[in-house]
């Protein structure tokens, strides 16, 4: 049940103060709006009245604001930040005057959309679409880690149009995540016009079929939003709140007017709006303190985040070594060592795990968790936008996530949420598979040729790619053991062990992995470098082109390599890459990167994807694209 129940009702002198509440808070919306000339003071001014409730009566206030049982309030419309802003000051948990005075000021914390660094504000949206997938992983965490709470999400009408909503409606539904109660602002307006007319929805109809309860209530008045959300919590459902309201609600003029929905007033304007609401214009005030706070952020640097993360406590697992007469895929050695993490993740004391699945648990090798841990396994379905968000908003809580997918779903389908992920300062291990050609005869749709690409866009993000099953087992174990977002990826193929010069795996319980780190495999005169499922191929190169010829080796991080190791290879005038990924954007970028930034010169030739494959086996693809490695010898023959 939920941990806060609201009031039948509240009395006179309530709604009287949450009403004064209101219109201090609007007048702080149109100053900061004004003063930094940019802004959504529209929707803050219809949402502001239901946000001042949720703050009044739900179990969430500055001195609480990181216990573990509080009430959660996500704000999904991420735009009405000063409609956030003004309630959480008004709530005292932080100063009203830098809100208004800095907002939108290079380098202050009260950006144009909120953050989840400050205190009150439980995830940093902007994005539209993506409030109720994260406010599904803290019911999911709840849930896993034995916190009553009650969730509450405001979301706006317009962004009712993403589809990732209705993957979260669905999956809330199914996994009866009743204590999440979603208030709908709805104004009617978006920027083009009429929600009615940009693109028609009957939203009570929708959550129904979804498996909610939904019902409206006047967003604008006190006494019913407390008496429906009180409502809502004696429903043994997930709710959804319509919640009507007026768009600039409070200056008569801007109501109902889209225009207002991201556009300031003017000076003239505003000392019109702030007579109405029942103040004199203190523009002169604000821009002062603005001036003095930008000399302050440019003499002392932008505003300090405070640090999000939180220690990991998990028990070793079981040492495991394929021998090097097995030859299966890094798929089942992670699934191996999950179920390994999984069951050691139960134990007192322990970090918690989730693991999310996209209707693929067999082929990604999450499925013994499914059976043997189903309190920690949660079946999304093709719901992949949702299920990213959602398995980053769990890790916020204490929680570590694993999304598994393939790699054409686990990233390019899903690059905006694992962005916001990392913007979030998640704690995110997303562990994918089926990558680059090797995916085989699902042919070029599946084929993600791309990942490192696009991952090297995501700051925080770091991709490992193991080079065999003993590999993947340890990896797996590393990075569940540090705080961060992780990308491991694989391909689906079989592979042999990777053996070192004596024919014994050289990924054995001695081996310690070490980030952005070469890997020397096998000794020679020239540098072949590679990674994942390409690794053994160049070994195989190597025996044909002359063992002592060619140094290989590996790059488990191929996105981020050691500068100082790049430039040593560079000593032997030549460097070989050999990968299944686009090259200009993969290892082979990697490492002219670092040539190119340190003038170094050196020939760097790329083995790697050049464009779309075709549909065939892994094999046959990679001759057909002369990447087999009896080609690669050929053509290292032909440097040589």
């Amino acid at each position: 049940m939920p941990f806060t129940y609201f009031p039948v009702s509240i009395t006179a002198t309530e709604q009287g103060e949450l009403a004064d509440a209101a219109r201090r808070c609007r007048h702080a919306i149109i100053t900061m709006t004004t003063l930094a000339a940019s802004g959504h003071p529209g929707g803050s001014m219809s949402s502001i009245d239901v946000l001042l409730t949720l703050y009044k009566y739900a179990n969430i206030n500055h001195a609480n604001s990181q216990s573990p049982d509080r009430d959660k309030i996500f704000v999904s419309i991420g735009h009405i930040s000063p409609a956030v802003y003004s309630t959480l000051a008004i709530n005292n948990f932080f100063p009203l005057d830098d809100v208004i005075s800095t907002f939108r000021l290079a380098g202050s914390s009260y950006q144009g959309h909120i953050e989840r660094y400050l205190p009150g504000v439980e995830w940093t949206t902007g994005n539209l679409g993506q409030g109720l997938a994260a406010a599904c992983g803290a019911a999911v965490a709840d849930r896993i880690k034995n916190v009553e709470s009650s969730i509450y999400v405001l979301m706006g009408d317009g962004e009712q149009q993403k589809g990732q909503i209705s993957e979260a409606i669905r999956f809330a539904a199914k996994f009866k995540l009743n204590n999440i109660t979603a208030i709908i602002d709805y104004n009617g307006l978006q920027i083009s016009g009429s929600v009615g007319e940009v693109m028609p929805q009957d939203l009570i109809a929708e959550y129904r079929a979804g498996g909610w309860e939904a019902f409206e209530c006047d967003g604008h008045n006190y006494n019913g939003i407390v008496a429906a959300i009180h409502k809502a919590q004696q429903i043994d459902k997930p709710v959804m709140l319509l919640a009507n309201t007026t768009m600039g609600r409070g200056v008569s003029f801007m109501e109902n007017q889209n225009k207002y929905h991201g556009a300031p007033l003017s000076k003239d304007d505003y000392v019109k709006a702030v007579k109405e609401l029942g103040f004199e214009s203190e523009l002169d005030k604000y821009s002062e303190l603005r001036a003095k706070a930008q000399k302050t952020i440019q003499a002392g640097g932008a505003t300090n985040k405070k640090d999000l993360s939180y220690k990991v406590n998990l028990h070793a697992i079981p040492q495991k070594l394929y021998a090097t007469d097995i030859k299966t895929d890094c798929r089942s050695a992670y699934g191996d060592a999950l179920a390994e993490l999984a069951r050691g993740a139960t134990v007192a004391g322990a970090t918690p795990i989730a693991v999310f699945d996209c209707d693929l648990a067999s082929s990604v090798k999450t499925a013994n968790v499914a059976k043997n841990f189903p309190n920690n396994f949660f079946q999304c379905g093709i719901s992949e936008h949702h299920a990213a968000a959602m398995a980053g908003a769990v890790s916020a809580y204490g929680v570590i996530p694993f999304f598994s997918t393939f790699t054409m779903f686990a990233v390019d389908e899903v690059y905006n949420q694992l962005r916001m992920n990392d913007i979030n300062c998640t704690n995110l291990k997303v562990v994918s598979t089926h990558a680059g050609v090797d995916v085989g005869e699902d042919g070029l749709t599946h084929q993600c040729v791309d990942y490192l690409g696009l991952m090297r866009n995501i700051f925080g993000f770091k991709v490992l790619a193991p080079a065999d099953p003993n590999q993947t087992y340890r990896l797996i174990d590393h990075v569940t053991r540090q705080f961060g977002n992780y990308h491991v990826v694989m391909g689906r193929s079989a592979l042999p062990i990777i053996t070192d010069d004596s024919g014994k795996p050289y990924y054995d319980d001695n081996y310690k992995f070490k980030y952005s780190a070469l890997e020397l495999i096998r000794k020679g005169q020239l540098p072949l470098v590679a990674f994942g499922g390409m690794l053994y191929r160049a070994l195989e190169a190597r025996e044909l082109v002359g063992e002592d010829k060619i140094a290989v080796y590996n790059a488990p991080t191929p996105a981020y390599i050691n500068r100082d190791e790049i430039l040593a290879l560079a000593d032997a005038g030549i460097i070989f890459t050999y990968e299944d990924h686009y090259y200009k954007t993969g290892l082979y970028a990697t490492i002219c990167e670092v040539l190119a930034s340190a003038g170094k010169r050196c020939n760097v030739v790329p083995f790697g994807i050049e464009g779309y494959s075709y549909s065939g086996k892994p094999d046959d693809l990679l001759k057909l694209m002369g990447l087999d490695s009896e080609s690669v010898a050929n053509k290292i023959k032909g440097h040589l």
